[in-house]
């Protein structure tokens, strides 16, 4: 029997289905949850994916932070259950408190598209260990509010723990940034170049660009950068 991964859908969830092919891309099989409903159908692990929210009315994953599904995967992944947060599922997993600080608007205060080379920081945690420490990629990046902030006392905790997971490669050029075309630079000003961190038992991890969109050498970019996301997952859950 193979590892079963739910991948949840809320209001203006855009990217559920390219996840779910991801998750069947990797070999595993994708579940498909509604933010209405409590019960997770027993799935192994759980993508809270990419896209929009209840209209990211008030902030981005404020509102869904409150769906009848987060009451359950709150208490779940509090219980090791492995969770990934892809953008507006990063923006959840801030506001929800299973990670630590927050999201805000971009500082050039425009949407950005585009691909993006981010360097692995941690390869330890249940959704990076396909990738190994200091590994760079380049991955589809897409949002409005993708700027981390935090506070420096929480920013000093996560370097001295490891638990940044993915930092945007910079090269400190001038032309260093969103408008870089080989994808170098902080897109969006987060604090210490954060892209993704994970949680201090390394089960849950948020990050702001979007590996589902980098399994397949025939769509997109034509890189298959995302896909140890979806096999780390596997590896671990069918070793257990």
């Amino acid at each position: 029997m193979t590892a079963r991964i739910g991948v949840v859908t809320f209001p203006g969830s855009l990217d559920d289905r390219d996840t779910q092919r991801a998750i069947r891309v990797a070999g595993a099989e994708p579940v498909a949850l509604w933010h209405k409903d409590k019960d997770l159908k027993q799935v192994d692990a759980v993508v809270l994916c990419g896209g929009f929210s209840y209209g990211d009315y008030l902030r981005a994953g404020a509102i869904a932070r409150f769906s009848p599904v987060m009451d359950t995967v709150i208490d779940q992944a509090k219980s090791g259950l492995p969770v990934l947060g892809i953008c507006n599922g990063f923006q959840i997993l801030t506001e929800a408190h299973l990670l630590p600080g927050g999201m805000l608007g971009n500082d050039h205060l425009h949407f950005i598209c585009r691909d993006q080379k981010l360097r692995v920081e941690n390869a330890d945690t249940a959704w990076t260990s396909d990738y190994t420490a200091g590994q760079e990629i380049r991955i589809p990046l897409k949002n409005m509010d993708g700027r981390y902030v935090a506070d420096r006392r929480t920013l000093d905790e996560l370097e001295a723990e490891g638990r940044v997971a993915f930092r945007y490669v910079t090269r400190g050029g001038a032309a260093d940034g969103p408008a870089d075309p080989e994808g170098y630079g902080n897109p969006n000003g987060s604090l210490n170049d954060i892209a993704g961190i994970t949680n201090a038992a390394g089960n849950i991890v948020g990050l702001m660009p979007h590996p589902e969109h980098a399994v397949e050498p025939l769509i997109g970019s034509g890189r298959t950068d995302g896909l140890p996301f979806f096999t780390s997952i596997l590896k671990k859950l069918v070793s257990a």
